[in-house]
């Protein structure tokens, strides 16, 4: 047993490819849930960064809270209106005053969301159609604990204590919480298809067609050879001037996502757009911002993707909200993004393996990069033994694990996605 307590054993299951029904979804950046996701970690992500810039270490905070209330619109061919706005709250705590320094947290956090939602939903008028509001109350100066680096080990009212010191490293924050994280790899084709369909349909197709709003809804679905995939794309009124050009734009996405997924396999695609559309009445999925939040739909943080990007299950997963949590001890956020990537960085090295698994536990007050327990179950493909890879998969768990601090840097610089 490794000194980090990393265990490796069989995946009593068969590999994903191999189970004959597979479901996977992905909601995009325009859906509303992912609107929550999108604005609380961008809020973290400028906290973080001020923090730094104002005082030379990220205090405490946390913005893993907010919630997205449907406005209402009448949206027609050619362009309609919203006749009522959207309403976001975000909610959390947040260190307004350290050792004499003021940090004006709130109009931070505004600024933060409002520079999101102009980029993230641009037919959204930040102000007008949609009304942000924030309410971040104070988090306790002694809470810093967790952030020093005076090497001791003092307690807090949530359970935050001060980091330890590696020999020859920075401080290894201590685990706010006892808490789980999941990841696995690689990608199944059903996955890969649902999450570079709805990436770069909000990427290199949204550029050149205007009309595609960034609420796209992608959903997976595999029975044996045959992968179904459900696009639900909100159209954006002003681009489209009448039914036909409603019916170019939906089979225009089609086509896209039929030569999109048959890169990514040679199993039988059927592709799906706008299922619920009812021509005869014009009952269609037309919007005027781009996103379903306009109509009724609301919003939550954490209630969508899954650190990886997905909503699989088929696997394990955490449920945890990920967006917008601490980057430095918040196990929440920490052990679902570093699980995925060990398990990638694992069958990127490791030959012989087809299905991989990775859990992360933590123990409250405890160093991050030591956790409870390093979980790591396997498929092997015929003829490996677990033993074969047991070794191999250890001192890779053992050497991400050292580096887990990297997780906190990546995060703030924005170079890792939590939804």
């Amino acid at each position: 047993m490794s000194e980090r307590n990393v265990r490796v054993e069989a995946l009593d299951r068969p590999p994903v490819e191999d189970q004959a029904v597979e479901i996977v979804e992905r909601k995009g950046i325009g859906h509303p849930d992912s609107i929550c996701d999108g604005v609380a970690e961008s809020v973290s992500r400028a906290l973080s960064q001020a923090y730094l810039d104002r005082v030379g270490e990220v205090l405490h905070y946390n913005t893993d809270e907010a919630q997205l209330v449907a406005g209402s619109a009448t949206p027609e061919f050619g362009g309609g209106e919203l006749t009522e706005p959207i309403y976001l709250l975000l909610v959390g705590r947040a260190t307004s005053e350290y050792e004499g320094v003021t940090i004006p947290t709130e109009p931070i956090a505004l600024r933060a969301g409002r520079e999101y939602l102009s980029e993230s939903v641009p037919h959204l008028d930040v102000g007008t159609d949609i009304v942000l509001d924030a309410r971040l109350g104070e988090g306790s100066g002694d809470l810093q604990g967790v952030f020093g680096d005076d090497g001791g080990l003092e307690a807090s009212e949530d359970g935050g204590v001060t980091p330890t010191e590696r020999e020859g490293t920075r401080p290894v924050p201590m685990a706010n919480d006892t808490s789980f994280g999941v990841g696995h790899a690689p990608l199944s084709e059903t996955e890969r298809i649902v999450l570079e369909t709805e990436r770069r349909l909000n990427g290199e197709y949204s550029a050149t067609h205007p009309e595609l709003g960034p609420d796209v809804k992608v959903m997976g679905k595999r029975e044996d050879d045959r992968i179904d995939v459900t696009v639900a794309a909100a159209i954006i009124d002003r681009f489209v001037a009448d039914i036909d050009a409603y019916d170019e734009a939906i089979e225009g996405i089609h086509g896209f996502v039929a030569d999109l997924a048959s890169g990514h396999t040679d199993r039988e695609v059927n592709v799906h757009v706008n299922t619920a559309d009812d021509y005869s009445t014009n009952s269609i999925y037309l919007t005027t911002t781009g996103t379903s939040a306009e109509q009724g739909d609301d919003g939550s943080v954490g209630r969508g993707n899954r650190a990886n990007g997905l909503i699989t299950p088929n696997r394990s997963m955490s449920m945890e909200a990920t967006s917008g949590k601490n980057p430095v001890n918040h196990i929440g956020k920490i052990y679902n993004l570093l699980s995925p990537h060990i398990a990638r960085i694992v069958v990127s090295e490791v030959e012989g393996i087809r299905d991989l698994r990775v859990r992360l536990l933590s123990q409250i007050g405890q160093p991050i990069d030591r956790p409870h327990v390093a979980d790591v179950h396997v498929v092997t493909e015929s003829g490996v033994a677990i033993g074969d890879v047991e070794a191999s998969v250890r001192e890779i768990v053992d050497r991400e694990l050292a580096g887990v601090a990297d997780v906190t840097d990546r995060v703030i610089e924005g170079d890792l996605t939590t939804f």
